[in-house]
């Protein structure tokens, strides 16, 4: 069975709309000022250790659990949007009668509900890893490839020994992709469904 994994954010989806509205939210409520544009433009790490850059450690669970409240209502509405080559990615995996896995550090719950606010069909989710633990998912659900567009992702795929393919949506330019170990680095995903048509398995 043809497995692919794709990560979340900057990957299949534009999720920086809502982001921005769930960080100024709590920006707004807690008095402590946030970057947002500078969150936005690194987008990837989990939550948490972004939050821990903008609260004391201690009160990282409780805003946390908040920005998640506020992110739940932010993300529809045109608070998630699909990166150029989503849908005509994920077609052509399953056009290949393959499965559409989602590996993110988004928290399943959210990352369910971005996808179906853009309509992206997928076969699995294992949200809220990262790491190794998006390196286990994809060996546990026997996947070939993982579509990221971090150096984490990268370097979950090297590391779970399935095809790394960088994609420089994100905050992480080709070179940085290559030098991590990338197999593959695409521009965007427009080219997907061409590297996936003249794949052979080697």
């Amino acid at each position: 069975m043809l497995v692919v994994g794709f990560d979340l954010d900057m990957t299949l989806i534009d999720s920086r709309p809502g982001v921005r509205v769930s960080l100024n939210a709590l920006s707004t409520e807690t008095g402590v000022p946030i970057d947002v544009d500078l969150v936005l433009s690194r987008l990837g790490p989990k939550l948490e250790d972004e939050l821990a850059e903008w609260f004391p450690l201690a009160d990282v669970p409780a805003m946390a659990n908040r920005y998640r409240e506020f992110y739940w209502d932010a993300c529809v509405d045109g608070g998630t949007l699909l990166m150029p080559g989503a849908r005509e990615s994920v077609d052509a995996v399953r056009d290949a009668t393959g499965r559409v896995l989602i590996v993110t550090a988004k928290a399943e719950a959210h990352s369910r509900r971005c996808l179906e606010e853009v309509g992206i069909a997928f076969d699995e989710v294992a949200g809220w890893v990262w790491g190794d633990g998006k390196a286990d998912a994809l060996r546990a659900h026997d996947a070939i490839a993982y579509v990221g567009d971090t150096i984490a992702d990268v370097q979950a795929a090297v590391s779970a020994d399935v095809v790394a393919i960088g994609v420089t949506t994100g905050m992480h330019d080709a070179q940085q992709m290559r030098d991590a170990g990338a197999d593959v680095v695409l521009e965007s995903l427009t080219a997907f469904p061409t590297w996936l048509g003249a794949y052979d398995g080697s």
